[in-house]
């Protein structure tokens, strides 16, 4: 048994703050093991729910992190998880019990007075509301999606059990920033691993954009030629497919990836028609990280699921 699958197994599961689209949470385990032993910093610069960062800390795999978004008031919200856990709980609590028994309406009336100011408790309890936690903005930036009408959100006991969770694991060897992921990924250095999982392709181009912003396919792939060349380590969640249709292109050959599918799960889409599709979604290994390894096999084969690797040519 590998360290981290004793790690995996021994540890309790990784607190989870509030739901949000696309986090990694449910298939962190199919992405730690490629991370390589004795990291200094874990680096995330699009972090949404940051669940791979929190993942990587409940099982000490890095000493330090770096969780960034362009999304400012995620970020704000991200700081008072940092600074004033406490507040930011009693704040959730009073609009969850206030709700009651109009939560309809009053979730309307929360979405609009967090457009207005931004502030992270709304912004909490927006999140915990939402269908599938899929955050959605109009053309003009302001939050726009509509509330899970059969639930009331995570309970205020539980709510404090996941922020503070949280708050203990990342705390005091964390940094937090608000800037253009370019920038957080050439600042990152040779020993961290940077973790990318960018908006997918088919839902940051859509008109009903779910981010507030989203990822230009050729820059994206122009940041990560230049990190090649700068020798740095990093790993890509980005895209895959569901049976035989594929979501977005692929990252080029010419980047030297080496590309793995992992599970994600039962297509939400094709179970709504009655059919049972499996989702993977693709994930890249850098050069410089393949070379770290020593092998672009997992270091913990019992938790990875790997189909047929390829390495570009």
């Amino acid at each position: 048994m590998s360290r981290l699958e004793a790690k995996t197994r021994a540890s309790p599961a990784a607190p989870h703050p509030f739901p949000y689209q696309g986090s990694k949470r449910g298939i962190a385990k199919f992405i730690l093991p490629y991370f390589p032993p004795g990291l200094d910093r874990v680096v995330e610069p699009c972090c949404g729910s940051a669940a791979v960062s929190i993942a990587a800390a409940a099982h000490g795999l890095a000493r330090r992190f770096w969780i960034n978004d362009l999304n400012a008031p995620l970020m704000t919200l991200w700081k008072e998880i940092m600074e004033r856990p406490e507040q930011l709980v009693a704040d959730y609590g009073r609009l969850w019990h206030d709700q009651q028994p109009h939560m309809k309406e009053f979730f309307f009336g929360v979405r609009k007075e967090f457009n207005e100011s931004h502030r992270p408790g709304h912004l909490l309890y927006l999140l915990a509301r939402i269908v599938k936690g899929s955050v959605r903005y109009n053309t003009d930036g302001a939050f726009n999606q509509s509330p899970d009408n059969r639930r009331a959100g995570m309970r205020p006991s539980v709510m404090r059990q996941q922020i503070l969770g949280v708050h203990r694991l990342l705390t005091g060897r964390t940094s937090l920033s608000s800037m253009d992921y370019r920038r957080v990924a050439l600042k990152s250095t040779p020993d961290d691993l940077v973790y990318f999982d960018p908006p997918y392709q088919g839902t940051s181009q859509a008109r009903d954009r779910r981010y507030c912003d989203g990822v230009d396919y050729d820059e994206f792939v122009d940041t990560l030629r230049t990190m090649n060349k700068l020798g740095l380590c990093y790993v890509v969640s980005y895209d895959g497919r569901t049976g035989e249709k594929a979501h977005g292109k692929l990252l080029p050959r010419i980047l030297r990836l080496h590309h793995i599918y992992i599970p994600a799960g039962r297509s939400t889409q094709a179970t709504l028609l009655g059919q049972d599709r499996q989702t993977v979604e693709s994930l890249y290994l850098s050069p410089t990280l393949v070379r770290r390894l020593g092998s672009p096999e997992p270091r913990a084969k019992a938790t990875a699921y790997v189909a047929q690797p390829m390495l570009f040519e």
